[in-house]
């Protein structure tokens, strides 16, 4: 049987992390690639993890390269290319740098990798996303964004930490953009089947929920850099979804239309919006849509809007991408 392959575009925090979490779950071989300049890095990179498989017990081959060639035949391509926002840099300056990259990545993966699913970590995520799309023409479905993984990874942690139980035993949801545009789903949170409103105060949960959403802000403060471990660990837990088929139900950036409102009746021109998705080897097989209180609409609603806000940046910078 034919093993699976995954290839990481970008061997900086975020990408080397991923291909460790690949290849020490053993889903696949995997392709560690960056520009030519940094080539080396990408390939001692992955020379020094492919040595781990001895003492970890892995078998995945680890190879790091420059040469897209190298993505072909890849199941999954994690794109993480990109440049983080640099002090007095504004937004606009970070999305018209990181399109340019994204953009071109997207056409070397539609070329060298034109059946794989890909998911999209680079920031903004939600214009990053939608630039994967336009540029590979892939359809919706094996175009997903990660960003839900990790924030709901995040919330389950710090419910579990001030509850003082495992966080195996906490489930959550939220829905939306990442950081502030965050929809956070409290009644949808529980312990066991236990509603986190019956162990927590409203005032602890609130807590929780604002924490989730500076969480890597919080990293940045502390550390001086990007979180990458949980980001890294929430894009292969999608791969893995999909390369197992396993139909896990994992919040990710997924493209709506007539769900949660985005685009009601327009054909093709929805955007792409973090909501709850079965994932499989279908990619991003059906968004699950929730019911949603007024407030948590409203919340929701103000996401969406600030999607499309990012999504008419892209338009008007590269008219190419409309």
């Amino acid at each position: 049987m034919r093993r699976a392959k995954i290839s990481v575009i970008g061997a900086g925090n975020v990408g080397a992390t991923c291909a460790h979490w690949a290849a020490a779950k053993e889903l696949g071989d995997v392709v560690l690639l960056d520009i030519p300049d940094k080539e080396g890095v990408a390939k001692g990179k992955a020379l020094d993890l492919l040595c781990c498989g001895p003492i970890e017990r892995f078998d995945s081959m680890v190879t790091g390269t420059s040469d897209y060639r190298d993505i072909a035949g890849s199941d999954v391509v994690i794109l993480t290319a990109g440049l983080p926002r640099k002090p007095g840099m504004s937004r606009d300056d970070l999305i018209q740098t990181n399109v340019k990259i994204v953009k071109s990545v997207s056409e070397q993966i539609r070329e060298h990798a034109p059946e794989s699913i890909v998911i999209v970590v680079s920031n903004p995520l939600d214009a990053m996303v939608y630039t994967a799309w336009k540029a590979t023409g892939f359809p919706t479905n094996r175009i997903l964004g990660q960003a839900g993984a990790l924030d709901v990874a995040r919330f389950r942690t710090f419910i579990a930490m001030e509850i003082g139980c495992s966080i195996e035993d906490v489930s959550a949801l939220l829905l939306g953009g990442h950081g502030d545009d965050m929809v956070p789903l409290p009644r949808y949170t529980s312990v066991h089947g236990i509603p986190v409103s019956q162990l927590l105060s409203k005032e602890k949960i609130d807590a929780c929920v604002e924490r989730a959403k500076v969480g890597g802000g919080e990293i940045v403060k502390l550390m001086g850099t990007s979180a990458y471990y949980a980001p890294a660990s929430g894009s292969v837990q999608m791969a893995e979804a999909i390369i197992k088929d396993k139909k896990r139900i994992i919040p990710c950036a997924a493209y709506c239309e007539n769900e949660y409102g985005v685009a009601p009746g327009q054909k093709g021109k929805g955007y792409f919006v973090g909501a709850p998705c079965v994932l499989g080897a279908g990619g991003m097989e059906k968004v699950i849509e929730i019911d949603l209180d007024a407030g948590e609409k409203k919340l929701m609603d103000e996401s969406v809007s600030h999607v499309k806000d990012l999504v008419k940046v892209v338009r008007e910078m590269f008219p190419e991408l409309a």
